[in-house]
């Protein structure tokens, strides 16, 4: 009897259960059912702001269909379904669950016709309802999309929204919409002049946008709020849009540091002028386009760890192409500093033949791991991640080098060299293997900056050619063999090209900054931080 008693109190707290769901949608069909008997588009907007109303996220179904056109009212009783073409026949969905309801031919059924007036405001429903949702980026997305399309209307879903929200950020952006809303709204001056407080603490160009539309359809105090706030917001970003110009610059010169770094080497301990420096770095590109299609084909789910295996790899034939080059060639012409610079021409325009007849001249596709790719907001600023990495990189790739210049034998014997050729000879150090391995280091060097530059710039045999330039400005402002000075002149000459840019255009930018190298090296000839030493000096 006790068994009984219980199952028989489990089936009534189900059924206690089951009914008001039952209630719920026989309710909602109620209303998706006047769509039928609407005669105009004001009686079909009514019934899509009752829907939207009801707050149950099974009415997306029914007013996603309406603003695509694919819903349908079949004449024989009057029922509203979703419909797909099939042929000559229309198949048949159930309006909210989505289920087939059989098909009907186009002559038995009747499509409920939209206007753009109307796409708007099932635009705007959806957007409401889905500030219910459980998934925090759901509401964030409908808060940012009431913000962009105010509407009196919304003001009501979005207090209740408000009022149930639990998290801080969603919040805030839910009285942002709503503020937005109160604007377009009949709401009291007081309420307006609190809306545009809100939203100039935002701080965003879209905050200047809705604000401008406010200032221009408003009078008295509310339009000098808007004007005042727009002005606020200005200033902050211009603040803002410094800090963008100087990101940028920042990423375009850790990827000069790492196109320069490497003939920063070559060119203060050899004196070589290796105008094939850029093509080492077209190399390292081609590498990584090489180790990604063989990961494509082969085991794409290493895809994500290809620029790691690329790395050594591009590091490796830049370093070997870079010691046959100075094995083969450079060594025969030190001293003689015009015939290297034609000879090593000639070598980049045999390597950019080659890389054409092996690849073709088109671009390649290299893709961007997972873990570089998309980006983030700091305040008004973006930041890429791709940038981002290519920067710790760099800076990585500077610290690595510096340190084997600095606390090790073979660094050692290479400032040796730099200082005083001939005196490094006579103590024992063989010279024409640290030029050598000094020349197929700064080639590996250049490299692994192709490895780089892939991710951001696009793979093709003219590569090297559009940083050659750049990374002998670096060199020579930074002051020739000096790494500090290589770092310095790569971050200066981008912050000062991309603050250039705006104003004087790319071309125009490089070329002022070309003039104020030239001028700055008539003051000191040797650079920024120029390097000291009998032969260096002589």
């Amino acid at each position: 009897m006790i068994l009984i008693r219980a199952i028989g109190l489990m089936l009534l707290l189900l059924l206690g259960m089951l009914l008001p769901s039952n209630a719920s949608e026989s309710d909602l069909r109620a209303v998706v059912a006047k769509l039928a008997t609407a005669s105009n588009f004001s009686a079909i907007e009514a019934v899509v702001r009752e829907l939207a109303a009801t707050g149950d996220t099974a009415v997306e179904r029914p007013l996603a269909a309406l603003a695509e056109g694919s819903l349908y009212v079949r004449k024989a009783d009057s029922v509203v379904f979703v419909g797909k073409e099939s042929g000559d026949s229309i198949e048949l969905l159930d309006a909210l669950t989505g289920e087939k309801s059989g098909e009907a031919a186009k002559a038995d059924i009747t499509k409920i016709k939209v206007n753009n007036t109307l796409r708007r405001v099932i635009r705007d429903a959806l957007g409401t309802l889905t500030l219910g949702s459980k998934d925090p980026a759901v509401r964030i997305a409908a808060a940012d999309t009431m913000f962009k399309t105010p509407d009196a209307a919304n003001i009501e879903p979005l207090d209740t929204a408000i009022a149930n929200e639990s998290a801080a950020g969603v919040r805030a952006l839910l009285e942002q919409a709503r503020a937005a809303s109160v604007l377009v709204s009949d709401r009291p001056e007081a309420d307006k002049l609190a809306a545009i407080a809100l939203i100039g603490a935002r701080g965003d160009r879209d905050a200047v946008s809705l604000l401008t539309s406010v200032e221009a359809s408003s009078e008295g105090a509310v339009k000098d709020a808007a004007t005042a706030a727009i002005s606020n917001i200005n200033s902050t970003l211009a603040l803002w849009d410094a800090g963008q110009n100087i990101w940028y610059g920042i990423s375009l010169g850790s990827v000069l540091l790492l196109a320069a770094i490497g003939l920063a080497i070559t060119f203060g301990v050899m004196g070589v002028i290796n105008m094939a420096h850029g093509e080492m770095v077209m190399l390292g590109a081609y590498t990584t386009f090489v180790v990604q299609e063989v990961i494509r084909n082969s085991f794409p789910g290493l895809f994500d760890w290809s620029l790691v295996i690329a790395l050594p790899l591009a590091f490796l034939v830049a370093a070997l192409v870079g010691l046959i080059i100075e094995r083969g060639l450079i060594r025969f012409l030190y001293g003689r500093p015009l015939e290297t610079l034609l000879a090593t021409w000639g070598v980049s325009l045999i390597l950019q033949q080659a890389v054409r007849t092996i690849f073709g001249p088109t671009n390649q596709e290299v893709g961007n791991p997972s873990w570089m790719s998309g980006s983030f907001a700091i305040g008004q600023l973006s930041v890429t991640w791709n940038r981002l990495w290519i920067l710790a990189f760099a800076l990585g790739v500077f610290a690595v080098l510096l340190y084997v210049m600095k606390r090790t034998p073979w660094g050692l014997q290479m400032r040796a060299v730099t200082a005083n050729r001939r005196m490094a000879a006579s103590m024992g150090i063989r010279t024409p293997w640290v030029d050598a391995l000094t020349f197929a280091l700064g080639s590996g060097i250049a490299g692994i900056a192709g490895v780089a530059l892939s991710q951001i710039d696009n793979v093709s045999p003219n590569l090297g050619r559009g940083y050659i330039i750049d990374s002998f400005m670096v060199v020579v402002f930074g002051g020739v063999g000096n790494l500090w000075g290589t770092l310095v002149g790569a971050f200066s000459l981008g912050i000062v090209n991309k603050f250039l840019e705006p104003y004087a255009g790319a071309v125009l930018g490089k070329i002022v900054v070309l003039v104020l190298i030239i001028l700055f090296i008539q003051k000191r000839p040797r650079g920024l931080f120029a390097l000291k030493g009998r032969s260096v000096e002589a």
